[in-house]
């Protein structure tokens, strides 16, 4: 089970925003519930009405597995996707967060006099609300199924997220990337009997867009993803396969949609097919953490079909085809320091990321990152989290680097800025200024 972080208190928030006066309070307490997770009251759930509930979009991004949840409470089975905080003692401007469930969790959402209230141990932070449910998400495919599994929305509404594949083809400890579920995720929804597409029809997509695009004036961009495919799918290899996806949307919806891919560091070849053939805008070909001995460490299967080297390699590539501000790879920020094998001191790790982004916004390409959730179903299982003075040392180190090479605001997700970013896994666009 995991350990409680009741210890942690709002004096630590004040002291990280003393010692960063440059890091916005609301980022410093979005990365702590992100990293640590949030707990809802019994009534929290029940009484607030119109929102969008988690749809599990990829992975679970829990801290528990839904067994557990389950024994704990049915406000953990019908919690919001995300939520966003304001107001309160620091005035604090609006902040969304992707909801991470864990019952022991010093944040909590809690009704206050009939309003949504988000607290840290028990003390009043600031007024919340939940995302609220997309007008379309009362539409029926023919083929029975809903659109919020098939075609679900995040960063409140921004973003519609196509996980076209919800399982990947690293198969096995000694494949899986150490701090991924995708795999338990998908087994453990469909062992609790929900409604859990492992491979979406393309007619499916298309029809669920048509809603969207009928009824929706909110979403900006899609994201096309999946696991990974290292032999055939379909009878189609993993370019072939999410290709399709892309063509189609682009022909028949035209420029209404950003188009963002999130798959595998393909060849320059296969980069100019995604960019001429699906007309895909963005290229997220992540590499998820920089240090090239806990690469082969944590993503064995990425080592052993592709490598550090080449992967980077390739990444840099890329961009002579999207344009460097259209290659965005994603790091999963914090895994640095999973235990056996990672670092134990946070500035080293800080430091080994920051090489990192040295090494790609120096080429004008700009990572993003999520910060990493500790699912007890990954291989790394559950570990104590990183100091939260990592992840605010962090967001310094990011913005500051950007900054140094004068890069533009990634494209694709939404308005920067404090009180603006819908960003939900981190609070790098938060921090921008």
């Amino acid at each position: 089970m995991l350990t409680s972080s009741k210890s942690r208190s709002i004096k630590e928030l004040q002291r990280l925003s003393a010692d960063y006066p440059d890091i916005p309070m609301e980022a410093i307490i979005k990365q702590d519930i992100l990293r640590i997770g949030i707990d809802f009251s019994e009534d929290s759930c029940r009484i607030a009405s119109g929102y969008k509930p988690k749809d599990y979009f990829i992975f679970s991004f829990d801290l528990v597995t839904l067994d557990e949840l389950e024994k704990e409470g049915a406000q953990f089975l019908n919690a919001p996707e995300e939520v966003r905080f304001s107001g309160g003692e620091w005035d604090l401007k609006p902040t969304i967060f992707n909801v991470r469930l864990n019952p022991i969790s010093p944040y909590r959402v809690e009704i206050f006099e009939g309003k949504l209230r988000l607290t840290c141990d028990e003390e009043f932070l600031a007024d919340a609300e939940f995302h609220p449910v997309p007008k379309f998400y009362d539409s029926t495919l023919s083929s029975g199924k809903s659109i919020s599994q098939i075609s679900p929305v995040l960063e409140w509404g921004y973003l519609v997220y196509l996980t076209v594949f919800r399982l990947c083809q690293y198969w096995g400890r000694d494949e899986e990337c150490q701090f991924c579920d995708i795999n338990e995720n998908y087994r453990q929804q469909r062992k609790a009997g929900r409604e859990y597409t492992g491979i979406k029809r393309l007619e499916d997509i298309l029809e669920a867009l048509s809603f969207i695009y009928e009824k929706d004036d909110v979403s900006k961009a899609i994201t096309i993803t999946g696991g990974s495919i290292t032999s055939r799918l379909k009878d189609m290899d993993e370019v072939e396969f999410y290709l399709q996806y892309a063509r189609a949307i682009r022909q028949k919806f035209k420029d209404r949609w950003i188009i963002k891919t999130v798959v595998e560091a393909f060849e320059k070849k296969d980069c100019l097919r995604l960019r001429d053939e699906g007309s895909v805008d963005i290229y997220h070909p992540n590499y998820e953490i920089w240090d090239q001995r806990l690469f082969a460490t944590l993503c064995p299967g990425k080592e052993r079909y592709v490598g550090w080297e080449e992967w980077m390699k390739r990444i840099v590539d890329s961009a002579d085809v999207f344009g460097p501000e259209n290659v965005i790879p994603n790091f999963v920020a914090g895994v640095e320091m999973s235990q056996p094998d990672g670092y134990s001191d946070f500035n080293d790790a800080v430091e080994s990321t920051r090489q990192g982004l040295e090494f790609f916004m120096s080429r004008s390409i700009m990572p993003r990152f999520t910060t990493w959730c500790r699912e007890p179903l990954a291989h790394l299982g559950q570990q104590n989290p990183p100091p939260l003075e990592y992840y605010v040392k962090l967001l310094r180190v990011w913005r500051d680097t950007m900054e140094k090479y004068q890069l533009p605001t990634p494209p694709g997700y939404g308005e920067p800025g404090l009180g603006k970013a819908v960003f939900s896994v981190s609070a790098f666009m938060d921090v921008l200024r």
